[in-house]
């Protein structure tokens, strides 16, 4: 009951408008005098939350992103897949989801992806006769790939924050990430099929084919590579997050050179204040929880467990319904920072595996980036194309249901996601 008025009234200062971080910051500070009298050690408590080198991977990973969006390797990676799709029912559709799936990898952002791949596919599929709802929620959907398919910012964070392996977090992502966008495209697919207004370019040739992916090729290559180091131990996750960011600057300034030093130097400013943000709100969540750890809460939740007998299926159950009501209202990282501190003493006394309530809990949180009212990536699209935001939710709603879906399906058979990283890792 005190959690519930605790948390009650957090929500009540988030929706007067506070930023998330002031919020956590400012009443943990306050609820932690009124427990102990005094702060104490909270600032030590937060430097010590903040100053890890696994972080640096976040701020590395945005710069990495910022550089391919200003470079517009999303126009050749767009132009590449509607080259070998453009023949089949909803081809630009599918198009748009591969195009998504690629940048998600590449950027590991959920906003930036829609936005960017967003800007070149809606005008194609519009101009093509596609009906809007499905132009717009193609977008929608797929951008939410970013914070699944690795590398995620959201996995970093959760990894921090568990204190889990970041390298086990993204190669769980795989799994669940590829056979999203395989149920993306079958919808797209049987859309396109129902759908006899849109035209069907003919099939490209081979050579047409060949030379799309020649335009793409570095597009392609550079998520294989970042990850493809990581996994096979050449590099740790933030060695990978560096080689990346170096990577995007040779491909962007020195080969395709469409980024000058300008360039260079915006990505780099947008990149420090994402990471500034980020850690701030990393900073009142730590604040937060460690007064709720003072005032047992999560040992409460804990007893409370295991005298309902809930068990470990029951109370992945409840947090997942708990963190897609979250989502409606609170952001994706607030909503990883607030409750994973909470619950965590929890998963760990009921046996659950990190690493499967992660990827159930990044699905859930996509769910949440095309869900009103605060959907990120719905007011993403609205602003970029000023469509009526009702046209883009209509559109973005079959891919709910196919998330809670793949969501249904992770939660019977963890073996979906953990089968690929105790395969490379180990048990």
């Amino acid at each position: 009951m005190i959690l519930v008025l605790i948390l009650g009234i957090l929500l009540i200062l988030l929706f007067t408008g506070m930023p998330i971080f002031a919020a956590l910051m400012l009443y943990g500070a306050t609820l932690l005098l009124l427990v102990q009298g005094s702060l104490g050690p909270v600032m030590d408590i937060v430097f010590h939350e903040i100053n890890r080198y696994l972080l640096v991977a976040v701020a590395l990973f945005g710069f990495m992103a910022n550089l391919m969006i200003k470079g517009r390797i999303v126009d050749d990676l767009y132009d590449a897949a509607y080259t070998f799709t453009r023949h089949l029912p909803g081809g630009l559709a599918v198009a748009t989801i591969i195009a998504c799936s690629v940048f998600a990898a590449i950027s590991g952002s959920s906003v930036a992806t829609a936005l960017t791949v967003g800007a070149v596919a809606i005008p194609q599929m519009l101009r093509f006769g596609y009906d809007p709802r499905l132009a717009y929620g193609v977008v929608a959907a797929g951008g939410t790939l970013g914070i699944l398919i690795p590398p995620s910012s959201p996995m970093i964070l959760y990894g921090v924050t568990t204190d889990t392996s970041i390298g086990r977090l993204f190669m769980a992502g795989i799994g669940p990430g590829v056979a999203m966008v395989l149920l993306f495209v079958a919808w797209a697919v049987i859309r396109g099929m129902l759908d006899s207004t849109t035209q069907r370019p003919k099939r490209a040739s081979l050579r047409e084919m060949a030379e799309a992916l020649r335009k793409s090729i570095w597009a392609v290559l550079l998520p294989i590579i970042v990850l493809s180091g990581m996994y096979l131990g050449i590099f740790t996750a933030t060695e990978a997050a560096a080689v990346g960011a170096w990577l995007s600057l040779m491909v962007t300034v020195v080969i395709y050179r469409t980024v000058g030093w300008r360039e260079v130097w915006e990505s780099s400013i947008e990149s420090v204040k994402l990471s500034a943000m980020l850690f701030l709100i990393l900073a009142g969540a730590t604040v937060f929880s460690h007064v709720l750890i003072k005032m047992r809460i999560p040992q409460q939740i804990v007893e409370t467990l295991v005298a309902a007998d809930v068990g470990a299926l029951g109370f992945v159950l409840v947090m997942m319904l708990l963190i897609l009501i979250l989502g409606m209202f609170l952001e994706s990282i607030a909503i990883i920072l607030i409750t994973t501190p909470i619950i965590l003493p929890a998963m760990l006394h009921l046996g659950i595996d990190p690493i499967w309530y992660g990827v159930l809990l990044v699905i859930n949180l996509e769910v949440a980036m095309i869900t009103p009212p605060v959907g990120m990536n719905l007011f993403t699209l609205q602003a970029l194309s000023q469509a009526p935001l009702a046209t883009i939710i209509r559109g973005a709603l079959p891919y709910v249901l196919l998330m809670v879906a793949m969501l249904g399906v992770i939660l019977l058979f963890p073996g979906l996601a953990l089968w690929l990283p105790n395969r490379v890792f180990g048990q």
